[in-house]
């Protein structure tokens, strides 16, 4: 760091000034001046600070409606690259089968995942049991000689 040589300090205000414009030492040394300890006031006269500094501290911005957890549903969604690259994993383990006609059945609910989506490419025709798909993906797998199956969950797409 570099310094730059003064004559004069930078901060020459109050110097030499005991107790700094703020008259009698016990004037700037407890709570009496900020208004109270803590939190008192903020309901009368700190409330301006309340509206620019805490707009949630008294509830304010926590209204509305939440979804029960019971009723939330998590999509677990992979796209083709990825399930591409677990074929061979999946084959191995028995999760996937490979049928008469060459394609490989797999059912996505067993490993996790509750939707398909169409980023990247798959290599070998496929038939995904799965509960929703990307119309990419449908048009995807369609034109590699695969296919989905759409299960019972809530399967209200293609898209």
């Amino acid at each position: 760091m570099m310094s730059i040589p003064r004559r004069r300090k930078k901060s020459r205000k109050m110097r030499g000034s005991r107790l700094h414009g703020y008259g009698l030492q016990r004037q700037h040394r407890r709570s009496g001046r900020i208004g109270g300890f803590g939190m008192s006031g903020t309901k009368k006269h700190l409330w301006t600070w309340v509206t620019a500094y805490e707009p949630d501290y008294f509830g304010r911005g926590r209204r509305g409606f939440k979804r029960p957890r019971a009723v939330r549903r998590e999509i677990r969604s992979i796209n083709l690259a990825d399930l591409d690259k677990m074929i061979p994993e999946l084959l191995r383990s028995g999760v996937a089968e490979e049928r008469e006609d060459g394609r490989i059945e797999l059912d996505l609910g067993k490993i996790g995942y509750n939707k398909l989506l169409g980023r990247g490419e798959v290599s070998r025709p496929l038939l995904i049991k799965v509960e929703s798909a990307s119309k990419n993906a449908v048009s995807k797998l369609e034109s590699m000689g695969g296919g989905v199956i759409l299960t019972e969950g809530d399967s209200d797409e293609p898209g």
